[in-house]
This record gives structure tokens, sequence and C-alpha cells, in this order.
């Protein structure tokens, strides 16, 4: 189980890239616009740049909705690898069967 604090920080991200994302978006349209002088360029950046930095997408970290494992993560089943095989040991997974011999 991984901690707590780790998991809420990433909720926390999360909530923040939610809630920043259409002014994240305006600002990069208009400082990668090329038909714009420098300077509006210039100050959109800086404004990104004002933005907190966990509202920037790339922060979030994948992580397993059973334990918060952050690695061995398997996008499908939105769960680590450990996690996808104990539950699908119990049958709890429709359509996957652990094999064992």
């Amino acid at each position: 189980m991984a901690k707590k604090s780790s998991i809420e920080k990433n909720k926390h991200r999360i909530k923040l890239v939610k809630q920043y994302a259409d002014r994240r978006t305006r600002l990069k349209a208009i400082a990668n616009d090329e038909s714009l002088n420098g300077e509006e360029r210039f100050a959109a950046r800086l404004k990104l740049s004002e933005l907190p930095r966990n509202s920037s997408a790339v922060r979030i970290r994948n992580r397993c909705e059973v334990s918060g494992r952050p690695r061995a993560f398997t996008r499908k089943m939105k769960m680590s690898r450990i996690a996808l095989r104990e539950l699908g040991s119990q049958g709890l997974i429709p359509g996957l069967v652990k094999s064992s011999w």
C-alpha cells in the first residue's frame, strides 16, 4: 500500500489540472501562435509560468486504484500487476483467467 500522502497529493494534482485546463490551453495557444508578435507571446508565456506547477497534466502519476502503487500500472484495468494478479486469482475480474500448472 502506498503512502496516503502520495495518493492524496496525486488526487490534488488531478483536481488542479481540471481546474486550470482551459486557462492553460488558451495561454499555450497564444504562446505558440506564430502570427502574433513576440511581446504578446512572451506575455502569454509569463502568465503560463504563474500558474501552479501541479496544474500541468504531465505531473499526474498513474496509480493503482486498489493499492495506490505507482509502478507496473496497466492502463486498461487501472491497477498494478500485483493487484491484478490477486483479483484475477480470486476470480473477481471478468474475462481474466489466471493460468496455473
